[in-house]
């Protein structure tokens, strides 16, 4: 079990629910997607999210449903959207989900583009292949959370994207997390543990108004 006083978890936590929490976010996500549709507004797409949750059982959200269409997908998380975007026949979105299945927390977040939008076609899967590869840097060198962000930047940019800073990773675990005050990921000058703490990957970007997001759980 972890040690480190940010990575403490109550009595209840198992990290196989962990995964199982993360699976069942995944498919909520990949649900709403596929009820997003040009004309709709992020408003009707978290009442269709609200209906995909039911459906897959879930017991409650740990944060508000996300979801930033067009020019949205710059802000961060606190940032308020503006409510008179609607998804365009050629655009792009992103779903942020904090979703409670048996007591533990999933985290998760992508980026889609509905049809001929090749900037930000190419804008989500520079957020996915950074998110992979500062995951990997992870998994084989044991960086702390700081210099795991530190590194994201650094690709970010070398890879022709503006890096969001306000976007700093997380934890989570079982159900609240908030009680052990873990902190921002990009802060935390250790190693994080598997099973803990969420990658989060936001780029702009550097001229036009668009961006993309992804975020996921460290795991081996």
């Amino acid at each position: 079990m972890p040690s480190l006083p940010r990575e403490a978890v109550g009595q209840r936590y198992d990290p196989a629910l962990m995964q199982h929490a993360r699976e069942r976010s995944w498919a909520a996500l990949h649900g709403i997607r596929e009820r997003m549709h040009p004309g709709i507004s992020e408003a009707e797409a978290k009442v269709e999210a609200m209906e995909v949750f039911r459906e897959l059982g879930y017991q409650r959200l740990w944060h508000p449903v996300l979801v930033r269409i067009g020019a949205n997908t710059t802000k961060a998380y606190r940032q308020a959207s503006d409510p008179t975007v609607r998804l365009g026949e050629n655009d792009c979105y992103f779903i942020d989900l904090g979703l409670v299945f048996d007591g533990h927390e999933g985290d998760v977040g992508d980026t889609f583009v509905i049809g001929n939008a090749p900037q930000q076609q190419a804008c989500a899967e520079a957020a996915r292949t950074l998110f992979h590869e500062v995951a990997d840097t992870w998994r084989r060198q044991g960086l702390s959370g700081r210099a795991l962000y530190a590194f994201a930047e650094q690709r970010a940019a070398a890879m022709g994207w503006r890096f969001n800073h306000a976007t700093k990773g997380h934890r989570v675990g079982d159900f609240p997390h908030s009680i052990h005050k873990g902190g921002d990921l990009s802060s935390l000058s250790a190693s994080p543990s598997q099973n803990l703490w969420i990658l989060e990957i936001q780029i702009a970007h550097p001229s036009e108004p668009f961006g993309a997001f992804y975020e996921d759980l460290l795991s081996a």
